[in-house]
């Protein structure tokens, strides 16, 4: 739940930015990138949303003011760099980011709307910039860090550090790996979504029809179902290619045949191409899954579990040869916390149905099979292998080196990009404008970080 509403304050931020710059004040401008009074209290609002009574540094306006003025400096030494990213990789984490906040609102657009005042094509379309921005601010850092690692004696020496009263308390926490199986779709299912997609398209071709009615009425698409269908605008190379081939073959008012992708049966509807852009509706009719197709899959999956029991294969090779769970297949099937990006779970962050799978089970044991449902809606299967389980205990190098190791390294990191951004700083326009710095121009200014960038902005020509 924190999760979601972290992103929930991120976009209501965003999607309130256009009314505040009527009367917004630039606060500073590094190279070409601006830098507004609005931007440190929508971050101000959002650290203090995050904060869960923990105690506010003071001047954390400041701080957040270093930190804009450091991304405006590596975005600015991208430029430079011609760092790029791509349309489709933008489009992704928008699609990600606006799905994952319709599924907190149990899919419903309206409510959506009513929060912020935006469609979620809209949404999408007005966090663009954004969206760029954040990535390139990655792979900027991805670049410049891509050399630092750390040694076994920096990692003794960064634990050491660490006051003895100090040092963190770890709860249980298991690591474990998994095989999935995903049930296929059967040939009569497959036909049938086929055919109603056929009749649908019959019937806005031959009987005009409203296309945005039998989207509403239809479509499986739930986000763009209550549009009408709407997609709203689209980058070329975003869309999956046998849809996005169909489109760009469409004129503007033209609606395609049935057009068969990854997600099942659609209707294009072309409404408007601006160059390598455009505005399509869709009606998307998915094949169903039936009761089955399921069991098929949990019977198969069960079938390599007896395999694995029966030390006919290992439990890595059934992974490498059978599993369909592609993230967790690259990783030898670990499956990852998505609270942390680790390969460790408090027995409190894991899914029920695991957790009892789990229960009662040694190093080594692996799991009856699990029916578990994605994000999305799918209903799959897995077997989970328990790789460990740690009691309850003050951290150590022994038991936590990989923790440990992480967190000298995230410090280690953090070190070089400071020195490489103060390095950076004479080299690129800077200015201040302290006079805009308003009622917290006092909290601002006593911020030591701060001092830097001011000495730059008096020094410039």
């Amino acid at each position: 739940m924190k999760y979601f509403l972290t992103i929930i304050m991120v976009l209501v931020a965003i999607a309130t930015q256009a009314q505040r710059q009527q009367v917004d004040k630039v606060i500073a401008v590094v190279g070409g990138n601006i830098i507004l009074q609005s931007d440190i209290e929508s971050q101000y609002k959002l650290y203090q949303s995050q904060r869960q009574g923990i105690d506010e540094p003071e001047n954390m306006r400041c701080i957040i003011l270093e930190q804009l003025l450091a991304n405006g400096l590596l975005l600015a030494e991208a430029e430079k760099d011609s760092v790029e990213v791509e349309d489709s990789e933008i489009n992704t984490q928008l699609d990600s980011r606006i799905n994952q906040i319709l599924q907190y609102m149990n899919n419903d657009v309206t409510k959506f709307r009513e929060y912020y005042n935006m469609r979620p094509s809209e949404m999408k379309d007005f966090m663009r910039d954004q969206m760029r921005d954040q990535l390139l601010l990655q792979r900027m850092q991805a670049q410049i860090m891509a050399t630092v690692d750390i040694t076994p004696k920096e990692v003794k020496e960064f634990f050491e550090r660490i006051p003895r009263d100090s040092l963190p308390y770890f709860n249980s926490e298991v690591e474990l790996a998994e095989i999935v199986i995903k049930p296929e779709v059967n040939a009569v299912e497959d036909a049938r979504a086929r055919k109603l997609a056929r009749n649908l398209l019959l019937q806005i071709v031959e009987d005009s029809v409203d296309f945005g009615v039998l989207a509403k009425k239809y479509s499986d698409d739930p986000g763009s179902a209550a549009l009408g269908g709407e997609l709203g605008s689209q980058p070329r190379g975003t869309l999956v290619p046998a849809f996005e081939e169909a489109a760009y073959q469409l004129k503007k008012g033209e609606v395609s045949d049935v057009v068969k992708s990854v997600f099942g049966y659609h209707i294009i509807k072309l409404n408007e191409r601006l160059g390598n852009t455009i505005n399509c509706s869709h009606i998307l009719i998915r094949p169903s899954v039936t009761n089955e197709d399921r069991q098929v899959a949990a019977d198969h999956l069960d079938s390599i579990r007896n395999l694995i029991m029966m030390d006919t294969i290992s439990f890595s090779s059934a992974i490498a040869k059978y599993s369909q769970e592609e993230f967790s297949k690259t990783r030898a099937g670990r499956i990852m916390n998505p609270m942390t990006g680790e390969g460790f779970f408090e027995l409190g962050d894991i899914d029920p149905e695991i957790y009892f799978a789990i229960d009662g089970l040694v190093i080594g044991d692996i799991s009856k099979v699990i029916e578990y449902r994605t994000q999305s809606g799918q209903k799959q299967f897995r077997i989970v292998k328990l790789l460990n389980r740690t009691e309850p205990h003050v951290a150590n190098l022994q038991d936590d080196y990989s923790k440990i190791r992480m967190a000298a390294l995230e410090e280690k990191k953090n070190n070089y990009i400071a020195s490489w951004v103060d390095k950076k700083i004479k080299d690129n326009y800077i200015e201040i404008k302290v006079e805009n710095l308003g009622v917290h121009s006092s909290e601002t200014m006593a911020c030591d970080g701060l001092q830097k960038w001011l000495e730059v902005n008096v020094l410039r020509p």
